[in-house]
């Protein structure tokens, strides 16, 4: 218990002192989170690379007590060597994983191909889900689904952080509330390791909360979510493997229970409505409760409350067994879907209406990929603009123009169609193609349907084709022409 007060302190210390440096350097260096999607709330550019002190401020502490002699440390270490190492290993590849994606984006194949493999790797360090236990039931080996489970769960965790991190000191307090339930359950089953490394996580998160609390000074971005997510996983993993049987399995999804939810339900309505499952849109639980007349600080505070009292509840179900943890997981199951009830979720919507919905963005996905692959074939400059004008019809545009080069705002478009032509006034909306960069390539769209607003279902659609125009225009030199000499840009020629 001391040494874990001490990484405690160390780490909050650290991370305190090393979270203002980073946003510093962030801002030197234009590593800034500029709000470019309606799915964002902050209206100003904040430095996204906050998760880099958490992720010094967890390991440092740990390295330097291991260096002091009759710290413990050393002999917790080497006495529990495959998990320590592994937890050190894997969490350092995460890290780097989130600071790739917050300097220069990672796609969902890339980011899902490391964390599964960190996820194999720390099967092979221990950290496994080898068997399943629920109240009332007797505990049942998985066999080889052992791997499949440990993998899903800590990929799945790792991004139902990264999902909550919507605003100010959301996943930073969620988070600490699942290490704080996390370490009273590893103190009462005396696993020394994971107390040591509860303590410096605690620690690493306080420290940075400071900085990150509404109005956020600085984001933690991916490094810090995923981070995060990654060591809770194997964390519970292995607290819970010293649980209680009957209670094993709930104790981490009770305690990690709001991301879990968000996540899922976010899952369904993306596959109801026939969108990529990780298209990120703007109907969270936080959303909701911004909806609902809530500050940013009353929604952070309100799903922190929701979340101390599923930590509590975690914790307490480690004391009960057989028909009283069932009786308590029906109680804590209960509530929660009604909490979910009242912020507008499991309510059906007419079956048709949906099915409709899902129809149309099928369709209208499917034609954009289309016209990605015939961007992607694109070998002339004047290709690339004959395919964007051939998504123009599938998104129900009328006026459309490709802005190059230049600061937001002030580049000039090279070609444009329909803003010249008679009608009513267009509802003009502009997407970078660096999705959350300022300046460069830009896409402008217009819609005289009367419109006043895009719908995130269109947005989507937007993003992705704006993906595919990146990539083709990477290819070319910014001179190069991307229409014949003799277009007008006053003339319609929105068609493939």
């Amino acid at each position: 218990m001391k040494t874990a007060a001490i990484a405690f302190s160390l780490s909050a210390a650290t991370s305190a002192w090393l979270t203002p440096v980073v946003g510093a350097a962030a801002h030197r260096y234009g590593f800034l989170d500029h709000a470019l999607s309606s799915r964002k709330i902050h209206g100003r550019p904040i430095p996204r690379l906050g998760g880099i002190a958490i992720v010094v401020a967890f390991y440092a502490p740990l390295l330097a007590l291991l260096l002091v002699h009759g710290s413990g440390v050393g002999a917790r270490f080497w006495g529990d060597l495959p998990h320590a190492l592994g937890l050190f290993l894997g969490g350092a590849v995460i890290a780097a994983l989130g600071v790739y994606d917050d300097l220069f984006g990672a796609g969902a194949r890339l980011k899902f191909a490391v964390q599964f493999g960190v996820a194999a790797l720390m099967y092979a360090f221990g950290f496994r889900i080898d068997a399943i236990a629920v109240p009332l039931l007797h505990t049942v080996s998985v066999g080889w689904l052992g791997l499949p489970l440990t993998m899903l769960w800590i990929a799945g965790v790792i991004n139902a952080l990264n999902l909550i991190d919507g605003l100010d000191g959301l996943a930073g307090g969620t988070a600490l509330i699942a290490v704080v339930a996390t370490f009273v359950e590893a103190t009462s089953r005396g696993n020394a390791l994971m107390m040591l490394f509860m303590g410096a996580l605690g620690g690493a998160i306080l420290g940075f909360l400071r900085y990150n609390l509404n109005p956020a000074r600085i984001f933690m971005g991916d490094t810090g979510s995923m981070f995060l997510g990654f060591v809770l996983a194997v964390s519970s993993i292995q607290t819970a493997h010293k649980s209680s049987a009957a209670v094993a399995l709930a104790i981490p999804v009770v305690a990690l229970g709001l991301p879990i939810a968000d996540t899922l339900l976010a899952m369904a309505r993306r596959a109801v409505r026939g969108v990529p499952l990780f298209a990120a849109d703007r109907d969270h639980i936080h959303h909701r409760l911004l909806e609902r007349g809530l500050t940013q600080k009353q929604a952070v505070r309100a799903l922190w409350a929701a979340s101390a009292l599923l930590g509590c509840s975690a914790v307490a179900l480690t004391r009960l067994s057989g028909v009283a943890a069932a009786a308590f997981l029906v109680g804590v199951a209960a509530t929660f879907v009604l909490g979910l009830r009242r912020l507008g979720y499991l309510r059906m919507s007419c079956p048709r209406d949906l099915l409709e919905r899902r129809r149309r963005n099928v369709m209208t996905l499917q034609a954009i990929r289309e016209v990605g692959e015939r961007l992607a074939r694109a070998d002339r400059g004047e290709d690339v603009w004959v395919a964007v004008c051939a998504a123009a019809p599938v998104l129900g545009v009328s006026c459309v123009a490709l802005r190059r080069g230049g600061p937001a705002g002030a580049n000039q478009p090279i070609v444009s169609d329909g803003f010249q032509e008679a009608g009513p006034a267009p509802f003009v909306a502009r997407f970078s193609l660096r999705p959350e960069r300022p300046g460069g390539d830009e896409l402008e769209l217009g819609w005289r349907d009367g419109r006043r607003k895009l719908s995130r279902d269109t947005e989507i659609a937007v993003e992705l084709l704006c993906g595919y125009l990146h990539d083709a225009l990477d290819r070319f030199d910014p001179d190069v022409p991307l229409a014949p000499a003799r277009h007008e840009p006053g003339r319609s020629r929105l068609a493939s």
